[in-house]
């Protein structure tokens, strides 16, 4: 039987979560079958199996948090004829090594290596109450008040597992929640960016009077934001402070935020600026579909340029959104508003469309900030494109 540990995924991050068990215990598994997948900070990624052979045993539940190195599966391996036949050799070694001995020998070995987990219990306990634990487990179970000493872990022999700290975090603390996935990576995002970025918000509202019934608002944010990148490309851009360097892009990368039941994801539309209006709705479409199913890649989650945040959709007039580094900008939208004007001497009632941007001024200045929401704003208040 083989155990099969969760792997580095490639993206120099700790911890996942598991999103879906694909098999099930006593389940036939061939090599590269999909069997778990798992979210990781950047995006969701589809685990095969590394043996062909049966489930014994699975380790940890759909939403809890694992490391690398935690134990996912035991496989017993499908046999060959070869291997069948060196099992029954090692069988018979055995018997006849057992047979010198008075009384039944167990065959089963019990392997326990120190790199893998740390042995421990309280010195005053019977032996009934030894623990066994990942390292992992147990710097987590101290962090987080859990005592080792009430529960069995889920893993071989009642190995604790940092899936069983997580789980009986949740019963000892009631209302208490561990993040995960995108919660957890936005505690991350967003105090590197408070802690990094000299961030700035300045506010405009486009003035909807030429806008026709029906019209896409979230296409015409994205046709906007194109725009005035184009037109100022300082705020379509990476800054590297260690290294002093800026990055304009020729192209337009644009992130879209997109608010789902399991935290903030942020998909970019990769050369927004090629894409037709309808083309965008497809992608937009497509793309919330595909979060809320929790089935987007590491891909569609990379090489934003800037991102638009259209969080007006759900409330809120004006705000200070945060830019991810190394973008310099990200453009918010709130929601649109009916405000009276003074046009031509008579006084009227218009829609209006409230905006936020928040820049990096060491890699902004105020005239180029000023000239890019300008921009944005001007191409809002055109008549359908």
């Amino acid at each position: 039987m083989k155990s099969f540990m969760l792997p580095d995924l490639g993206e120099g991050l700790a911890e996942s979560e598991i999103v879906e068990w694909h098999i099930n215990a006593g389940d036939m598994v061939t090599v590269d079958q999909i069997v778990v997948t798992i979210e990781t900070a950047k995006a969701i990624v589809e685990v095969p199996a590394p043996y062909s052979g049966k489930i014994i045993h699975r380790y940890g539940n759909e939403g809890d948090v694992i490391n690398i190195g935690s134990l996912l599966l035991e496989i017993e391996e499908a046999e060959t004829a070869d291997t069948a036949e060196q099992v029954s050799s090692s069988i018979s070694a055995n018997k006849k090594d057992a047979a010198t001995v008075v009384g039944n020998v167990s065959q089963q070995s019990h392997h326990v290596d120190i790199d893998d987990f740390w042995i421990g219990g309280d010195k005053n306990t019977s032996a009934k109450k030894l623990i066994t634990a990942m390292p992992s487990a147990r710097r987590l179970a101290q962090r987080l008040g859990v005592d080792l000493h009430v529960f069995k872990g889920s893993g071989p022999d009642g190995l604790i597992v940092d899936a069983d700290i997580y789980n009986q975090c949740d019963q000892q603390l009631p209302g208490t929640e561990v993040l995960k996935g995108a919660r957890r990576t936005m505690v991350n995002t967003m105090a590197e960016s408070h802690h990094n970025v000299a961030a700035v918000t300045i506010t405009e509202e486009a003035l909807l009077v030429d806008w026709l019934a029906g019209e896409d608002i979230s296409i015409r944010l994205i046709q906007a934001v194109i725009n005035a990148c184009q037109q100022e490309p300082a705020l379509n851009a990476w800054f590297d402070a260690e290294t002093m360097t800026r990055c304009l892009h020729s192209t337009v990368n644009v992130g879209i935020a997109v608010d789902s039941n399991h935290g903030l994801y942020v998909p970019v539309l990769r050369h927004a600026d090629e894409y037709s209006p309808k083309g965008v709705r497809q992608w937009l479409d497509k793309t919330v579909k595909g979060i809320r199913e929790r089935k987007i890649g590491r891909e569609q989650l990379q090489q934003a340029t800037i991102t638009l945040s259209n969080f007006g959709a759900i409330a809120g007039i004006y705000a200070t959104p945060v830019v991810t580094t190394p973008q310099v900008a990200i453009v918010g939208a709130g929601r649109i508003i009916e405000k009276v004007i003074i046009k031509e001497g008579q006084p009227i009632t218009v829609k209006a469309m409230p905006l936020s941007m928040t820049f990096d001024h060491r890699a902004c200045t105020g005239g180029e900030a000023a000239r890019f929401i300008k921009a944005l704003v001007q191409h809002l208040q055109q008549a359908t494109i």
